[in-house]
């Protein structure tokens, strides 16, 4: 790892720097990209009418990213983005995660439960307004000030909105904040799903690994008032797989990168937040295991959750391993003593910062005092429950709903309230017993590490076991009935006082600590932080410009890069796999067992097809199923993971050795044509 990290530290200089000392970095705004740099490049030109386009195909779902492939509203994401819900189309009778999705006609594509699609259609910066509410203020005053502010931004970008919504997005960490407004659809329906064995052929073993040979896509459709929604843009499908060297574009919705925190936020990260992360999502992946091994039925029910915590797992302990480098370490500390120089020698700047990077030293003690308590009681409150979190979503409606729109809590004001509201009713299907499973691992978790404050585990427990409880609670709420909920929600605190439900009961008895610890976490930690953050991105802007790009924040981007192998301890890597590569592989034994369809297929299949290839574009998750795009504005692939060096990508980005992995329109295409006998899907994406 030695090499990697130092490259990362290397790359993460050259980012705070006006001209990134890799040319391929950079998770960038659709409102500051590059272009003159891809030029100088590349050779392409990517105008403002290009991104245009691109931006308003682009799309993000859940977790994931995706593409508008047809003038019909088919989107293009990958099939790891929608297993949950083939998990809730499937029943005893009929697997779909096992066997795929496949229709014949449009009356036959089912509504995803819970899915939404989102396209952002603007961007507004509002740094301005932001800052002069908050000016002056600290604390938990501050944090007030800001959400109220953030309220009255989202309020008026989306006055005449009806279908979609407004969010404001903090870049980078504080030194600009921006509106974005997107078009919301809810009426998402499952088209094409192949089965999970030809989607994440290899398993986890192959997880951040290359050479891969997965067809891990999948295609939706969005509907509105019952039809299929007419695009006004959508990107072209080109069913020829680029050529090494070839520029590629990743647009999507990257989750997060730290490449902006400081040493003090860096060893708090090292010596807290990831051991922590690192444990608890090891013993809760042996737990969903064995909860897999139960039945048929229970191995697809929790394949979802597995996959999406051994993911996490591989995430946090590469971050692990960067954070315990001492190389990477002292480059970075490095690093951060030349940006203090630069300020240290303007007097004026040093008048107007200050000295950020002590503040946030000093902010670290309340960190490591309130972090269990607010992950515990707060942030990570019930785990993945949703029984949990829709007890908790009506207590606090109830409560915050009657106040004026500016005194309530975030997530509950006017502009936000109908996202609250229909978390609250998501008609969903619930497995009793893997919400028992995470409610258990809760509390006892909780109970683990809040075990020197007997007052708070009072309030959790009272006088019952972490097992009992949750037993107790899942087996007698009524809280999986839509119905139900819509009655406490329409009934508001009258009924959530009145009602008999144990869990609402149960997020009626710990309210009050859960807000204190929110309380505490915003007045110690947020707060400070925040403010401290916004002079570091001054101190930037004014040391490097702002030809730098944000950390990542789940919000819309567009990456840059080529089609590129790359070479590790002496042993080169090529872009590409084939067909004729996942034969070769495959050896009839779990992970490397070939879906039936393909083993009947392989004669029919051209071998030589590409099938997986990597490129030089900077992603990180949440990018999964983005479309990778080539000059000209055509999708010719779907980016679905990174190679095993781009996990250290939260902290920077190494040229050398970063890679995104996709599935390309060629392997998609004739797999569509040959194994599953889609032509009417392949006429609709290729007008052929």
């Amino acid at each position: 790892m030695n090499r990697l990290l130092l490259a990362v530290v290397v790359a993460l200089s050259g980012a705070a720097a006006a001209v990134p000392a890799f040319a391929d970095e950079g998770m960038w705004t659709f409102d500051g990209f590059p272009s003159a740099r891809v030029r100088a490049t590349y050779d392409v030109n990517i105008d403002r009418r290009w991104l245009e386009r691109v931006q308003a195909a682009t799309v993000r779902i859940p977790g994931c990213s995706a593409s508008v492939v047809s003038k019909d509203g088919l989107i293009l994401t990958n099939n790891h983005c929608v297993v949950s819900c083939l998990v809730a189309l499937s029943d005893d009778d009929t697997d779909h995660l096992r066997d795929g999705f496949l229709t014949d006609a449009r009356t036959e594509e089912r509504t995803c439960p819970g899915m939404f699609a989102e396209i952002l259609v603007s961007i507004t910066d509002v740094t301005a307004k932001i800052n002069a509410a908050t000016a002056g203020k600290s604390g938990s005053a501050y944090v007030q000030a800001r959400d109220a502010a953030t309220l009255a931004a989202e309020t008026e970008v989306c006055r005449t909105v009806t279908a979609g919504r407004c969010q404001t997005i903090s870049l980078f960490r504080g030194g600009k904040f921006a509106v974005y407004r997107y078009r919301r659809f809810t009426d998402v329906r499952m088209v094409f799903a192949p089965e999970f064995a030809a989607a994440f052929f290899g398993g986890d073993p192959d997880n951040f690994n290359f050479p891969r040979f997965n067809l891990d896509s999948s295609f939706l459709r969005l509907y509105d008032n019952g039809k299929p929604v007419k695009m006004p843009f959508h990107l072209a499908w080109n069913a020829t797989a680029p050529k090494a060297g070839d520029v590629t574009f990743v647009p999507g919705s990257p989750g997060s990168t730290e490449r902006l925190l400081t040493m003090s936020q860096l060893e708090t990260a090292r010596d807290l937040a990831v051991p922590a992360s690192l444990l608890q999502r090891a013993e809760l992946r042996g737990r969903l295991i064995e909860f897999g091994r139960r039945s048929p039925a229970a191995q697809r029910t929790v394949a979802d959750a597995i996959f999406g915590t051994e993911n996490g797992f591989k995430v946090v302990y590469g971050r692990q391993l960067a954070l315990n480098d001492a190389g990477f370490m002292a480059a970075r500390r490095k690093a951060e003593a030349e940006l203090r120089a630069k300020v240290a020698a303007d007097p004026a700047l040093v008048a107007r910062v200050g000295d950020p990077w002590a503040d946030l030293e000093a902010v670290q003690p309340a960190y490591f005092r309130d972090y269990q308590p607010y992950r515990h009681l707060e942030a990570d409150a019930g785990r993945s429950s949703r029984l949990f979190d829709w007890a908790r979503l009506l207590v606090r409606a109830a409560e915050e709903r009657p106040k004026p729109s500016a005194d309530r809590l975030p997530e509950f004001t006017d502009a936000r309230l109908a996202a609250a509201q229909r978390r609250a009713l998501n008609p969903g299907k619930i497995e009793p017993d893997l919400e028992q499973l995470y409610l258990e691992f809760w509390l006892l978790k909780a109970r683990e590490y809040l075990g020197t404050d007997p007052a708070t585990l009072t309030v959790l427990l009272g006088s019952e076991n972490p097992q009992g409880l949750a037993a107790r609670l899942v087996t007698t709420t009524k809280l999986g009935d839509p119905e139900v909920r819509k009655a406490l929600w329409e009934g508001g605190a009258e009924a959530i006082k009145a009602s008999d439900d144990p869990l609402i009961k149960y997020a009626l008895k710990i309210d009050a600590a859960a807000r204190a610890a929110r309380k505490a976490w915003e007045t110690d930690v947020t707060a400070p932080t925040d403010q401290a953050a916004e002079r570091v991105a001054q101190a930037r802007f004014a040391a490097y410009g702002d030809s730098v790009y944000p950390d990542a924040t789940s919000s819309l981007r567009l990456s840059y890069g080529k089609v590129a192998g790359w070479t590790w301890r002496g042993t080169e890597t090529g872009p590409y796999t084939t067909f004729g590569g996942l034969f070769a592989r495959a050896t009839g034994a779990e992970p490397y067992a070939l879906a039936p369809r393909w083993a009947a297929a392989k004669d029919s299949l051209n071998p030589d097809t590409v099938f997986n290839y990597v490129t030089t574009n900077d992603i990180i998750g949440g990018n999964s199923g983005s479309p990778v795009v080539n000059a000209r504005g055509e999708v010719i692939g779907a980016a679905f993971d990174g190679n095993i060096h781009s996990i250290a990508g939260a902290y920077g980005y190494d040229e050398a050795v970063n890679r995104c992995v996709v599935v390309s329109t060629a392997a998609i295409t004739e797999a569509l044509t040959k194994v599953y006998g889609r032509d009417a899907l392949v006429k609709e994406l290729t007008g052929k």
